[in-house]
């Protein structure tokens, strides 16, 4: 009974995760060796995945200019001085009215709070208010612009060395990002042929799919979400500016760059508009309203069906988990990348169910094959001459 046990399937498993639990453990007392290379991945992390945006954006149009019959380096350099060109026009035109309007809001955040205490003591009629409570809450928050000033000036004092790291860590990664793009897009053609010839040779085709397969389904996610947060971003200027919304260059500038994130960015992007329009009346929140779903609407319809389409294939019910357990997990970087990483997984793992499917068939077919011809060589006893029927 007890050597049935030892070779049992249970007892093996038993086994296996006792010992993953005690390996567990023991990483987690000794997690001070490994805090360096913790500290080196992720400062690799950032720069890594911007650059890796930007490949995944940049490498097909790289490959239209190749078609035209420009070298490949030639390519890149024209894509970098377009970008360059594009970044200076972006500092000289779109810069300034963002600072100006920063530095306005910053200016009338006391105005602001006084808009916020109109707005809260004309709501304070309504049934709905009372039952809530708000005003309750509202009073036990001592909000004043003295108190939220001097909180202010005093969270950053107290992190201005973070502040400072934070700066030098940005002026880094500006300079690491388009050296790492340039060597991405240079080499990015030699990425796999060094995997499949680290692979045996009948393997080589397989790993050509799988990495197609990638390459187009994170360049249809990625370049897909830069025209969507573009498309967002201005009409929603544009709207604000018809309905005469105060700081519509910010609101239209936030409102483009929380595309990013699936489902929940245009909630995300619609909450400082709503609470500078409370200031202003009903009349104008309902207004950002009616601008947000005219271009929420315009958007789901024709801009992400046509750009992104159906490459993800991934259910609405498992992109709010996924983003749930990333935002939870690793905040707003987790957000961003989880729908990509989870489109990547599913891609492989997709493949290579097929892949396996298809062995198993071809497999199949080879043993049915196999079995066909030696029943043609077996002779049967019909087969046999009459001479040797006459010999037995």
């Amino acid at each position: 009974m007890f050597d049935k046990l030892r070779h049992s399937k249970l007892m093996f498993w038993s086994v296996e995760l006792l010992v993953l639990i005690f390996v567990v453990i023991g990483l987690t007392q000794v997690s001070f060796l490994f805090a360096p290379v913790a500290t080196f991945f992720s400062t690799l992390l950032i720069p890594i995945i911007s650059a890796g945006f930007l490949f995944y954006l940049f490498n097909p149009i790289v490959k239209l200019l190749q078609r035209l019959h420009i070298s490949r380096n030639v390519s890149i350099l024209l894509i970098f001085l377009v970008v360059i060109g594009a970044i200076v026009l972006i500092v000289m035109a779109v810069l300034p009215n963002l600072i100006y309007q920063i530095t306005q809001f910053v200016t009338n955040i006391p105005d602001f709070l006084k808009g916020v205490r109109t707005f809260i003591s004309k709501a304070s009629h309504y049934t709905w208010y009372q039952r809530l409570n708000i005003g309750e809450y509202v009073a036990s928050l001592q909000i004043s612009p003295s108190k939220l000033l001097s909180q202010v000036l005093g969270g950053f004092s107290s992190g201005l060395p973070g502040v400072i790291g934070s700066l030098a860590s940005t002026v880094i990664s500006i300079i690491t990002i388009p050296v790492m793009l340039f060597y991405f897009l240079k080499d990015g053609e030699n990425f796999v042929p060094s995997i499949q010839r680290l692979l045996p040779r009948r393997y080589h085709a397989e790993v050509a799919t799988v990495f197609t397969r990638l390459n187009a389904t994170l360049s249809h996610y990625i370049g897909g979400q830069a025209i969507e947060c573009l498309f967002v971003g201005t009409f929603t200027f544009i709207g604000y500016l018809i309905i005469g919304m105060p700081y519509a260059y910010l609101l239209g500038f936030i409102a483009g760059v929380v595309t990013i994130i699936p489902y929940l960015g245009p909630y995300i992007g619609i909450a400082p508009a709503l609470i500078i329009a409370a200031t202003e009346g009903w009349t104008k929140m309902l207004l950002v309203v009616l601008v947000v779903v005219i271009i929420q609407m315009t958007d789901g319809n024709f801009i992400y069906p046509n750009v992104i389409g159906r490459s993800l294939d991934i259910h609405p019910l498992t992109i709010i988990i996924l983003l749930m357990v990333a935002g939870n997990l690793w905040g707003l970087l987790g957000t961003i990348l989880a729908v990509p990483t989870y489109a990547v997984i599913k891609t492989v793992i997709t493949y290579l169910y097929e892949l396996y499917r298809f062995h198993q068939e071809h497999k199949n077919d080879e043993d049915f094959d196999e079995d066909h011809e030696l029943s043609l060589e077996a002779p049967t006893h019909a087969d046999k001459p009459d001479s040797e029927l006459k010999k037995k």
